[in-house]
């Protein structure tokens, strides 16, 4: 420690076992964030700290407002910020009181009438704004677990809200159902959707932070029976700081991919259904390019995350910009590598080859079972196989499977049906892990966490022939197997057997093998 700013002792870093929610009860956010300032618990006694700069009249009116004699510290002014975003995530109340303070003021009221204030900030909870308070609270509890969705779902007489956390739907504690329409009507107001419109689906974006961390939150409205149905799809900016190295990738399988991306052209596919990981596999693969020297363009739908050194634009049907019509444009940006981010329609995939016919290095995704599953579709619409043999490098299927708890998980003989259904009769009685039911504090129901199961079919001669010749599936399949590709359940039984995963979960995600 030593003297700075206003001759006050100055300090490094502040230990989060110094923060106590409970001194910043009666503090907004906005006023300490505004003033920089953090009260903490330090050597008996409450400090407070502000940056260099901070006036000491703030000082004074936050040792008034705390009703303490405190002592007066000075502290980088980012770390200062991070203590404010670490306390106040801390003290956030659950979402369950907040709903109750909401539902209590849309009885006194009557109506239930929204609140129109909007708070982008979802630790600056308002008393005032019980419903925008309420909603601050459901996201805020959604990030701390992780959640990638809310669904929030109106029956007779019951109003749900749902997370979806690593996959799965998880239901929370119930708002009151008189809570709809303020709760309906506070999430429009936040992604611009039009309030009045009650019969047709709508889809906006609304943008909230978390601290210093901003969350762009799409939502969508569709009317149901008991009146609309919302859900919100929660999208992290740092969740897309993951690399190759991080998506459970064998180390085989990630050596052939990182090879296939010192490609100078073709088609690399990536498949696999909603929610399996596609984009944050493209999105980790396009970050190991060298973006300073090549010419990187995305046109998406939407744009997910924002990535720096890319072009990345989105589609916008409804003026006539299609993933088609923009991918021709962006072929005049002098482009090195592309990500489509769907291959729709067969006007999308014959520009698609053209591309990668021309030069240029093309990343895309379709919705398919399996690999080969990824040819058949190219050909069904309407890509003749020899142009798609020519055109095509690679194509990688994907899964995720819910990661095991490593405190709680328990190793277990594999049974003779789970050996069977695998198609490994013989690992019947090998070691595996499954999740304690109960989970411990680290986790839920024994799991915490994903990770990829991956397959990847390399275009090799042989391959590249079959697919020239419109050879069957199965020739197809046994071509890959010949030329040592393993499959997704064969990459999930490598990590049953490491302990990764359970085979509950691989099931789950890749069925049982088909002969």
């Amino acid at each position: 420690m030593s003297e700075a700013g206003p001759g006050l002792p100055a300090l490094e870093r502040i230990e989060e076992d110094w923060l106590d929610p409970a001194l910043i009860e009666a503090v907004p956010v906005d006023w300490v964030r505004r003033h920089g300032l953090v009260p903490f618990r330090w050597n008996g006694q409450v400090a407070i700290a502000g940056a260099d700069s901070s006036a000491l009249q703030g000082y004074e009116d936050l040792s008034l407002l705390l009703g303490v004699e405190a002592v007066w510290v000075t502290a980088p002014a980012a770390e200062i910020q991070r203590a404010i975003d670490w306390c106040y995530f801390r003290r956030a109340e659950p979402a369950d009181a907040a709903a109750e303070q909401a539902g209590q003021a849309a009885r006194e009221a009557g109506a239930g009438a929204p609140a129109h204030r909007e708070a982008d900030d979802l630790l600056a909870g308002s008393a005032a704004a019980p419903v925008a308070h309420y909603v601050n609270s459901i996201l805020l509890e959604a990030v701390k677990r992780g959640a990638s969705d809310i669904h929030i779902e109106p029956f007779a007489r019951a109003l749900t809200v749902r997370y979806r956390i690593d996959g799965l739907l998880y239901e929370q504690p119930s708002p009151p159902r008189n809570l709809e329409n303020a709760l309906t009507a506070r999430l429009k107001v936040m992604a611009r959707l039009d309030l009045a419109e009650k019969r047709l689906p709508q889809d906006g974006v609304a943008r909230v932070r978390v601290g210093a961390s901003e969350i762009d939150v799409r939502v969508s409205s569709v009317p149901v029976a008991e009146g609309e149905r919302i859900v919100l799809r929660l999208l992290h900016r740092e969740s897309t700081r993951y690399s190759l190295n991080e998506l459970g990738m064998p180390p085989v399988l990630l050596e052939q991919f990182r090879g296939i991306l010192r490609e100078p052209h073709g088609i690399v596919l990536v498949t696999g259904p909603t929610g399996s990981g596609k984009t944050t596999t493209l999105y980790a693969a396009l970050r190991e390019l060298d973006t300073a020297h090549l010419n990187v363009l995305t046109i998406e739908d939407p744009i997910e995350y924002q990535l720096p050194n890319i072009g990345q634009m989105q589609v916008h049907p409804k003026i006539g910009l299609t993933f088609a019509r923009g991918l021709r444009h962006i072929l005049r940006q002098d482009p090195d590598v592309i990500l489509v981010g769907e291959t729709r329609d067969l006007e999308t995939a014959e520009i698609v080859v053209r591309a990668s016919l021309t030069g240029h290095l093309v990343f895309t995704t379709l919705h398919t079972n399996d690999a080969v599953g990824a040819v058949t579709r190219m050909v069904d619409m309407g890509i003749p196989p020899y142009l798609l043999a020519s055109a095509t490098r690679a194509v990688l299927a994907q899964r995720l499977v819910r990661r095991l708890c490593p405190r709680c998980r328990r190793e277990v003989p594999l049974s003779v049906a789970d050996a069977a259904m695998l198609g490994q009769p013989a690992l019947a009685g090998r070691s595996g892990w499954e999740p304690d039911p109960a989970g411990c504090a680290d986790c839920l129901g024994g799991y915490k966490g994903r990770t990829g199961i991956y397959e990847l079919l390399t275009v090799v001669p042989a391959v590249s022939e079959a697919i020239r010749t419109a050879a069957p599936p199965a020739e197809l399949r046994r071509l890959a197997a010949t030329a040592g590709v393993r499959d997704m359940l064969d990459d999930g039984i490598a990590k049953i057997l490491g302990g990764t995963t359970s085979v509950a979960e691989v099931l789950r995600a890749a069925g049982a093998r088909r002969e």
